[in-house]
């Protein structure tokens, strides 16, 4: 049974840095394609970073990384703006069929969200 367990969220400042973690169990992790997202409250989930793909809005702010030996997925988030706030969610997929990754509609299993507040 596959299981997903994100940590690392917190309440920071206008620039400042969060590391958040997801420990994927159950399977090996290399397995999956992975992903993280995003949900800000009134608003539809959004698509964060995969391995292939990052969204526009954290291009050169949010670096996605994976350990396979540790079955471990990274979301690094720096010069962080308050836009930013939201729950994110890792997710995994089989890879395949390829599709865009930074779907949401296309991911089986999530995890239960860690909160990023970011003030100004």
């Amino acid at each position: 049974q596959v299981q997903l367990v994100e940590s690392g969220g917190g309440s920071v400042q206008s620039g400042g840095s969060l590391r958040l973690s997801c420990v994927f169990s159950g399977y090996r992790i290399n397995r999956y394609c992975m992903g993280w997202f995003r949900q800000a409250p009134g608003k539809e989930r959004e698509g964060v970073a995969t391995i292939d793909s990052i969204a526009d809005p954290v291009t050169g702010r949010f670096t996605i990384s994976q350990d396979n030996a540790k079955n471990t997925l990274y979301l690094q988030m720096n010069n962080l703006k308050p836009e930013d706030t939201a729950m994110y969610y890792c997710a995994a997929k089989t890879c395949w069929p390829p599709g865009n990754g930074l779907s949401f509609h296309e991911y089986t299993y999530w995890g239960q969200g860690t909160q990023v507040t970011v003030s100004s």
